[in-house]
């Protein structure tokens, strides 16, 4: 039987996937998380995410009395361990310098201007004077970002320089609240305009297998970036399509990543690609269960875990309609009190699946301070247009009460 270790953080939202798949392939399993989960099996193993060094020696050890085929990190927090323990056992991994790069968007930011993938103009400031110097040399508007944090967190736009001072303040004040430090350097970019797409994808000994490539419909032009609404297929044209997969794929080369999904984030703006972001693990949250494989509808987290394991994969293309997932936003911050209309959300034609992440009572933060959401909403249908009309009327069923 193989043996995989899951690292699977506490806050997850993947945990239960992650762990329905390797039951489905027979595989033993070792969670390596924060805390022990609730659905764990017999073996778990106790780590600290914010301590990848430490945590992939714990690894490395438990490997010493556990036979240990594969490490898969299902989040951002476990993906430098599990790159430092493959190293370390032999196994298959991508190069541990570009997996912390993808973790600090400083670090990503030098490595691809080092490679000349397009990126946004960027510079890295340390306090709210050079924000302000920084958006004045770069050009308004512009964003500004913490180095680590992820989902959107802390994210800003300003428009002028002299809004700078108080954005940063603000991001360092959310950097206290995440127990980071204050004094962490920033990010400043030039703003891109235009179409937002994210591409998921498999890489194959160095090569980039694309399994979808989502439209962001709803546009993200600030002050703060939620994202809501994810359709596959993409609806831009076959050639911009092509210049998506190649800056994507260059990206990675950049970064020496070279097995294991990966997740990218590109702006389309007119015919010009920039690469916001990537990431050394597959999508976030619950929109991976969007996406379905083969004849048989495999999971994304199945493939996954076959890839780790170099279990034949019958095939990597998506089933042949249009999905998509929709990431119920926080309108407010406060305590919610109440989410109704579940049911007349599921009965809108198209809609698959709503799944409730935060319950009634526990209190919610929206951006820029926030990282989370209220749920998912999943839909299917003929072509793209009709997944994000299901998407939009189910949303629109829900009442959701924040006091």
């Amino acid at each position: 039987m193989a043996r995989v270790v899951l690292i699977l953080p506490t806050a997850t939202y993947r945990a239960e996937d992650f762990v329905r798949s390797a039951d489905q392939l027979g595989i033993d399993i070792t969670v390596a998380s924060e805390d022990e989960l609730p659905l764990s099996p017999a073996k778990s193993l106790v780590i600290d995410c914010a301590a990848p060094e430490k945590s992939a020696e714990l690894i490395v050890a438990h490997a010493d009395t556990h036979r240990v085929d594969a490490i898969v990190a299902a989040d951002d927090q476990g993906v430098e361990i599990a790159a430092l323990a493959s190293q370390e056992l032999g196994l298959p991994h991508n190069e541990p310098f570009g997996v912390a790069a993808t973790r600090n968007k400083a670090m990503l930011r030098r490595a691809l201007a080092r490679a000349e993938v397009p990126q946004p103009a960027f510079g890295v400031v340390n306090n709210s004077d050079e924000a302000a110097e920084a958006v004045s040399d770069l050009g308004a508007p512009a964003i500004l970002k913490p180095l680590g944090l992820s989902a959107s967190q802390g994210v800003i736009r300003v428009d002028h320089p002299d809004d700078a001072p108080a954005a940063a303040e603000r991001i360092r004040r959310i950097l206290i609240t995440e127990g980071r430090s204050p004094g962490e350097p920033i990010l400043v970019e030039r703003f891109v305009p235009g179409l937002e797409v994210a591409v998921e994808g498999l890489l194959l000994e160095g090569r980039l297998e694309v399994l979808a490539i989502f439209d962001k419909p709803d546009p993200l032009e600030g002050p703060y970036f939620e994202e809501t609404i994810l359709v596959t297929p993409s609806r831009l044209h076959p050639e911009m399509l092509d210049e998506v997969i190649r800056v994507t794929q260059a990206a990675t080369e950049a970064l020496e990543l070279s097995e294991g999904p990966i997740h990218a984030e590109l702006r389309v703006d007119g015919p010009r690609v920039v690469l916001l972001e990537v990431a050394a693990r597959s999508i976030g949250g619950l929109c991976g269960r969007s996406l379905r494989f083969g004849l048989l509808g495999t999971s994304l987290e199945t493939l996954i875990l076959r890839r780790a394991l170099a279990m034949p994969i019958a095939g990597l293309q998506r089933e042949g309609i249009a999905s998509g997932a929709m990431m119920l936003p926080i309108p407010k911050s406060g305590r919610l009190r109440s989410v109704e209309g579940t049911e007349a959300a599921l009965a809108v034609p198209g809609v698959t699946d709503l799944e409730m992440s935060i319950r009634p009572g526990e209190v919610v933060r929206a951006l820029p301070e926030g990282n989370r959401y209220l749920g998912f909403l999943f839909a299917k249908g003929p072509t793209p247009a009709d997944v994000e009309q299901s998407l939009r009327a189910g949303h629109a069923e829900l009442r959701i009460t924040i006091e």
